[in-house]
């Protein structure tokens, strides 16, 4: 591979071969020799999923031959492929893998890892198909650089109509296909620098650009039904797309807009970027391990160098007692010498004298001698109070350390306190605005009863006045009708009145209180009274012609004519 790298692959143009066939190739030139497997055990996996996990291996593994990856990057490997999987990791069993010897000196080696992942105990209960859906994205996403993946709903550019497709986004491109296979492609679009995305409902233009950055904007109104729509504008098009959701309209600006910071960095691939930053971050924590081991190193010769001047203040303590102890036995051999010199003073008083100025001289040896060592003590003594106060310093610091551990721990006790009442806050506030609701829907439905009563009661007053006002005109018409009947009434019996009693002359009026004994009434043959009965019949017809919805009314009113005339009947 670094021979390919450097000189084969490096040379090729871009675009003009497909380098999974390459890594096929190293494949099978190597899993041969090298990956041996069981065929019959129903852990092992397929090998299309072998292949992608090697070339997996092969991306973050480190840039040293052979090749091996290190612990995180396994651990980061196995998370992205549960995650996919929707499954909880398990680093128990990874921990204790870890915890060989072998593999924390020298890393994992691929064939190791494939070894690992065919005993099961990561795929354990699981369906292969699973396996290797989840196995084909992490290996689109980390090797095929592939942000993100997913059906939109985008807008023609001529036919202005809404068509779902499957987009695919690359730190350089963002390509769209009828289906989720990819093997119809219909359009691609290139993102730069001068691209921008526009998120109607955020009022926020994502861009690289200084003048694009943070920058509000009025907010697109939703059309033709799409309420989460976004553009991606480029320097010759505008596309116009819509998510299902908010959260994937979300993630899909974001991702375009890391492919957007990407392309303007220079950088061709997210995760060779994301490796990189782990990489020096574990090359960060290996340094501050050093450091501190170091630091552990300094302290313990500091401790050391001081349990040494202990010993050598002992030895030096030692020294001082055998030197008393030497002054002593001079001391006491002078004596001695003094006594054979009083002995023999006349023989050897010469001899005394010189021996008394060398003893002397001896002596002022001595006390500097002594003196240097109590100077040496002194400054041992020193050297144990400064080492004794680095040590009170050192372990004051860590009793800072460890009250400033508390007091964070303490914060952050208190913020989740604090985290969880806001929620149960905002779950009584719901339940308040839900409650409110209800009340707020139970009385419309009572106003609207009401209403409706209302409604009906008016309806019932409106025909009652109606009723009420027929009758008033009923009543006021008969009322009419009656004077009327009355009237006519009235004149029908003047009118009988005369032709009942014709005066004739030289006849004298009966008075009011004679009988009618002596009042005749003509006969029909009178032809005078023949034509006045006429008349007063075409009268009377005329007359009930007018009042035939009175003749109750008029039937009393001739009785009482009737009464007036004495009773008598009219042929």
């Amino acid at each position: 591979m670094p021979y390919l790298n450097k000189y084969i692959l490096d040379k090729v143009i871009e675009g003009s071969f497909t380098k999974e066939n390459v890594d096929e190739l190293c494949w099978t030139l190597t899993a041969k020799k090298n990956y041996q497997t069981d065929k019959t055990s129903s852990t092992v996996l397929p090998e299309r999923d072998a292949f992608r996990l090697w070339c997996l291996f092969n991306f973050l593994s480190e840039d040293k031959y052979p090749l091996v990856m290190v612990p995180d990057e396994v651990e980061y490997l196995l998370k992205k492929i549960c995650m996919s999987m929707s499954i909880e990791f398990n680093c128990v069993e990874l921990e204790d893998f870890f915890s060989q010897d072998s593999v924390q000196q020298t890393g994992i080696t691929v064939w190791v890892f494939l070894e690992m992942m065919n005993s099961g105990k990561l795929t354990r209960g699981i369906d292969k198909s699973i396996t290797s859906m989840a196995i084909e994205e992490v290996y689109r996403e980390i090797v095929g650089d592939v942000l993100k993946e997913g059906y939109l709903w985008k807008k023609g550019q001529l036919r202005r109509n809404w068509k779902e497709r499957w987009f695919t986004l690359r730190p350089s491109s963002l390509s769209y296909y009828t289906g989720e296979d990819r093997k119809d492609c219909q359009g691609n679009i290139v993102l730069d620098g001068n691209c921008c995305v526009e998120v109607v409902g955020d009022e926020i233009v994502f861009g690289p650009s200084e003048w694009i950055k943070n920058a509000l904007f009025p907010v697109l109104p939703d059309r033709d039904g799409k309420r989460c729509m976004f553009c991606l504008k480029t320097l010759s098009k505008t596309y116009e797309m819509s998510a299902s959701d908010t959260k994937q309209r979300q993630e899909w600006t974001t991702a375009i807009q890391t492919a957007i910071r990407l392309h303007v960095e220079g950088k061709t691939s997210l995760h060779k970027d994301l490796k990189l930053k782990r990489r020096e971050q574990r090359e960060q924590r290996d340094k501050r391990c050093h450091a501190k081991e170091e630091e552990l190193q300094r302290l313990r010769a500091l401790q050391e160098e001081r349990e040494r001047g202990l010993v050598e203040l002992d030895l030096l303590k030692e020294a001082q007692k055998q030197a008393q102890a030497l002054l002593e036995q001079d001391e006491q051999r002078r004596r001695q010498q003094h006594e054979q010199m009083q002995r023999a003073l006349e023989v050897q008083l010469k001899e005394a004298e010189e021996a008394r100025v060398s003893m002397q001289a001896e002596m002022v040896l001595k006390e500097e001698e002594a003196e240097r060592q109590r100077k040496r003590i002194q400054e041992l003594e020193e050297m144990q109070k400064r080492l004794e106060e680095a040590l009170h310093l050192e372990i004051k610091a860590r009793r800072d350390e460890e009250v400033f551990r508390y007091a964070q721990a303490g914060l952050l006790a208190e913020e989740e306190e604090k985290m969880k009442a806001l929620m149960c806050l905002q779950e009584e506030q719901e339940e308040y605005i839900l409650k409110t609701q209800r009340e707020k829907q139970e009385l419309r439905q009572e106003m609207e009863v009401k209403s409706r009563s209302l409604d009906e009661a008016q309806r019932q007053l409106e025909e009652v006045r109606a009723n009420r006002h027929k009758v008033d005109q009923d009543v006021v018409a008969a009322q009419k009708k009656l004077r009327q009947a009355s009237t006519n009434v009235k004149h029908w019996n003047v009118q009988m009145n005369r032709l009942m009693r014709p005066i004739g002359p030289g006849e004298k009026r009966p008075s009011l209180g004679s009988s009618f004994a002596s009042f005749q009434i003509p006969t029909q043959r009178d032809p005078g009274l023949r034509i006045r009965r006429k008349s007063g019949s075409e009268d009377q017809d005329e007359e009930s012609k007018e009042n035939v919805d009175n003749t109750a009314g008029c039937d009393l009113e001739k009785r009482h004519s009737h009464a007036s005339n004495g009773d008598m009947d009219i042929p």
